[in-house]
């Protein structure tokens, strides 16, 4: 039985207006807490880079370069992994929806995939080696997560299943079922959080110089584990997931568990490939 819960009925929307343009009409602007979380996450995430490369006395030139690289591969590579991991026989059938972002739809493996890309990419032109790029970058994505899914928990979206737990959480916006779920977007936003916290910490620990993939290797151990466990709690996003052992999101995590701690043996041992290491650090 339950003994309490919270009523989630908050409008995803700060604020919606209409005006009128010339030569367009009549136009209507919402603004939404999720877009704002999501631009924040690139703000901050910037200012945290900015601070690294003047810690380590690098040209911040080159950090506008690498915040283009990241702002692209991310929208880009969440879009094109919800469309091919959950839903690709609609998108297929609808290729035009594929565009409409702003639909929603937004895929946290299909983003990891993008900027690992993006960033080998970004290494490669600039001769600085990926593992020194990719383990800065990964400590404000993970702040970047923890934002993303508050925004997910304004926008009453991926949200858990049926549970009678004290802190259950009712999304009378957007389930018809309007039962107490798992707030499971908290869930993740506090695991991403402290793993920001952990990553950021550990960086001035070995004093702006932590062995070259050591960050990485924790960023993909905690989101993805913890990933893989909260899933466990999560509704399932699309049907086909009810009849799976294991949903997408898991099956998507394991991988990335198994990279991380891979990683962090190779670099453990004094083992990480030099082609990972190549370039200035």
């Amino acid at each position: 039985m339950v003994i309490s819960y919270i009523d989630w009925t908050v409008n995803p929307e700060i604020f919606n207006a209409e005006f009128t343009l010339p030569l367009i009409g009549e136009v209507q602007l919402a603004v939404r807490y999720y877009g704002v979380l999501f631009a924040m996450g690139f703000v901050l995430g910037y200012y945290i880079m900015l601070r690294f490369f003047k810690k380590e006395q690098l040209d911040v030139s080159l950090l506008d370069q690498l915040a283009t690289y990241m702002i692209v591969a991310t929208i880009i590579g969440a879009r094109l992994g919800h469309v091919l991991f959950y839903q690709p026989d609609y998108y297929f059938a609808h290729p035009s929806e594929i565009l409409k972002i702003w639909h929603g739809g937004l895929a946290s493996h299909g983003a990891a995939i993008g900027i690992i890309i993006a960033l080998w990419m970004f290494a490669k032109k600039s001769k600085r080696s990926f593992l020194w790029t990719i383990d800065r970058i990964v400590v404000v994505v993970a702040l970047a997560g923890a934002l993303i899914r508050t925004g997910n928990l304004m926008n009453s979206e991926i949200y858990g299943k049926v549970t009678d737990v004290p802190w259950a959480f009712v999304f009378s916006v957007t389930d018809r079922m309007e039962v107490p779920r798992h707030p499971t977007q908290i869930y993740e936003a506090l695991a991403y959080l402290a793993t920001f916290i952990f990553l950021y910490w550990y960086y001035h620990h070995k004093e702006s110089k932590p062995p070259q993939g050591v960050l990485l290797g924790w960023f993909f151990v905690f989101i993805f584990g913890f990933r893989f466990i909260v899933e466990f709690f999560k509704a399932p996003q699309v049907g086909f997931e009810s009849d799976l052992m294991l949903n997408m999101g898991q099956i998507l995590s394991i991988p990335f568990v198994i990279l991380g701690v891979w990683l962090l043996r190779l670099v453990k041992n004094n083992n990480v490939p030099r082609f990972l290491k190549k370039g200035k650090a």
